[in-house]
């Protein structure tokens, strides 16, 4: 956007026969470049959580990979992983850490996989890519693989929602029981992301 309106006044200043008079054509086109570089460098800018854990850091990284760029969509998805496992992927519902085999009744890692289709395809995921399905690694990649996360991705992708407009779609992602913090916790990194 800045780079359009530097071009239009540029374009004015030029059509006017003022542009001689204040600038030459090179410093007009160093200008252009300048602006060009700022908005590449803008393209690739990347929310931060300095003092967030490695699996939290893990998480945004993999999420912004995916190409969602909106802090309140970040901050929603973090909320909520962190409301299902607070960033431990080998923790079973209840809270025993414990790795992905041993983990029997309820939910299993970064987002509490439950149903058995769920949980199983996760362990079918590592077994085929050869990943331990107790790690940030594995699940993440596995999380991008299922069919309710793509879903949901463009979703994530658009940006300029509330945090609740992506917390409605997040639900078609976890299919929540318990509503719980996560709501607060989204709105603790939307507070955080930097």
């Amino acid at each position: 956007m800045i780079k359009k309106t530097l071009i239009a006044l540029i374009s004015a200043g030029l059509m006017t026969g003022c542009a001689s008079e204040s600038k030459s054509a090179s410093e007009v086109s160093m200008e252009i470049n300048t602006e060009e570089i700022v908005e590449e460098d803008e393209k690739d800018f990347k929310y931060q959580l300095p003092e967030a854990s490695i699996q939290e850091q893990m998480a945004l990284a993999a999420f912004q990979e995916r190409g969602i760029t909106d802090r309140l969509a970040l901050a929603v998805l973090l909320g909520n992983v962190k409301h299902e496992s607070q960033f431990k992927p080998d923790i079973c519902e209840g809270g025993a850490r414990v790795p992905y085999e041993n983990c029997h009744t309820g939910g299993f890692g970064l987002i509490q996989w439950t149903t058995h289709n769920r949980y199983n395809g996760l362990g079918n995921f590592a077994k085929k890519y050869d990943c331990n399905p107790s790690t940030t690694e594995c699940q993440l990649r596995y999380m991008f693989n299922e069919v309710q996360w793509q879903s949901i991705e463009k979703y994530m992708k658009t940006p300029g929602k509330t945090i609740e407009w992506y917390m409605e779609k997040a639900y078609i992602w976890l299919g929540w029981g318990v509503h719980g913090h996560r709501t607060d916790y989204a709105y603790d990194y939307a507070r955080w992301l930097s």
